[in-house]
């Protein structure tokens, strides 16, 4: 089984005003979200982790639930004891096919295409766990929209431009030609390990300007913050911080 493309008469038939809609998350119960970290070599020189800045020989990666999905224009939840939130804009691969040892080659025939996604973390719990997990699986921690984009509207995802503002403020200013593992060998690897699945997420890391790594000192993300994430050919991704006392 593969998705389906929709053609341009299809589309037409279904076009609203975006003004008279409310964007919901394109993809809201894929069967897996995986993540990728330290896979740009200008996040790597910052050394968030703690881990040094060694270049990895293969992918890092971890799950996120499906319970951290919102859409563009939804909230951020920041549940009150995190006192370290960030973010991560990430370029998110979305499996068109089955995909299982396949070759970086091939994987470009099993990807449907590409959307935003913000990698929400609480920089306080992840860098006190050994794993990564419970710092980013919080209920909205992975924004994902405002839509998905076929492969074939981006022929070249290895170069693209991925920034971030928060309150206006550019934070974040790269592109995916820092990315250590691109994403064809992405698709590669993680299909040596386990089997993709059509509407699987794959977030394939983040670049430099983090607000935890931020100078003369950290930024992270307060009640009321907007962080709006552009990445080239896909379009805006934007959420409102919102704090709640649990």
């Amino acid at each position: 089984m593969s998705l389906k493309k929709a053609s341009e008469k299809e589309i037409e038939a279904f076009s609203l005003p975006l003004d008279e809609v409310r964007l919901l998350a394109p993809l809201a119960h894929p069967p897996k979200i995986i993540c990728l970290g330290l896979n740009y070599l200008d996040h790597i020189e910052e050394d968030v982790t703690g881990r040094g800045k060694a270049v990895p020989s293969e992918p890092i990666i971890f799950i996120k639930p499906h319970t951290t999905i919102i859409g563009h224009g939804q909230s951020i939840i920041k549940p009150s004891f995190v006192k370290q939130l960030d973010y991560e804009a990430e370029l998110a691969i979305v499996m068109g096919a089955r995909a299982k040892n396949v070759s970086a080659e091939e994987a470009r025939s099993c990807i449907f295409g590409y959307t935003i996604l913000n990698d929400i973390t609480a920089r306080d719990i992840q860098l006190k766990d050994i794993q990564w997990t419970r710092g980013k699986s919080f209920d909205t921690f992975a924004p994902i929209g405002p839509c998905i984009v076929t492969q074939n509207q981006i022929p070249d995802p290895t170069n693209l431009y991925i920034r971030t503002w928060v309150n206006g403020e550019l934070r974040q200013n790269s592109t995916t030609k820092n990315m250590i593992f691109n994403v064809y060998e992405i698709v590669h690897h993680l299909s040596r390990v386990m089997t993709l699945e059509p509407c699987d997420i794959i977030a394939t890391g983040t670049p430099a300007g983090v607000g935890y790594a931020l100078k003369p000192e950290p930024k992270f993300l307060q009640d009321g913050d907007i962080v709006r994430i552009e990445i080239e050919g896909i379009g805006t991704l934007e959420n409102k911080v919102v704090e709640v006392k649990f």
